[in-house]
């Protein structure tokens, strides 16, 4: 299934995007997912992700200015659009969903 579903992988890139709240370029969502999903991720699979994220509408990209500590590259930032957050928001309901459906033995 293509267009908004999204793999476990990429809910939580489109997570850590959300929560760097305007910073969010690859090596501090590697780091995000390093600290708070404990995945440890290489930068190429972070902007592998990113890109396919970028390519189905759920998030943006802009390059920032030159910084003399990158050696005058610049970095790219994402945000997430209003597809991506529509996006999270059914994953994280049907989540629920089917945890509601498992008997409260667990």
């Amino acid at each position: 299934m293509r267009g908004n579903h999204l793999g476990e992988f990429e809910e939580l890139v489109l997570l850590a995007v959300a929560s760097l709240q305007g910073e969010a370029y690859g090596n501090a969502i590697q780091q995000v997912l390093a600290e708070e999903a404990q995945r440890q991720v290489k930068l190429s699979t972070v902007h592998v992700a990113l890109q396919r994220l970028e390519e189905k509408g759920l998030l943006r990209s802009a390059f920032g200015e030159a910084t003399p500590e990158r050696g005058g590259r610049r970095k790219r930032y994402f945000e997430v659009t209003a597809a991506g957050i529509a996006s999270l928001k059914a994953t994280q309901a049907i989540r629920e969903h089917m945890w509601n459906l498992i008997p409260n033995q667990l």
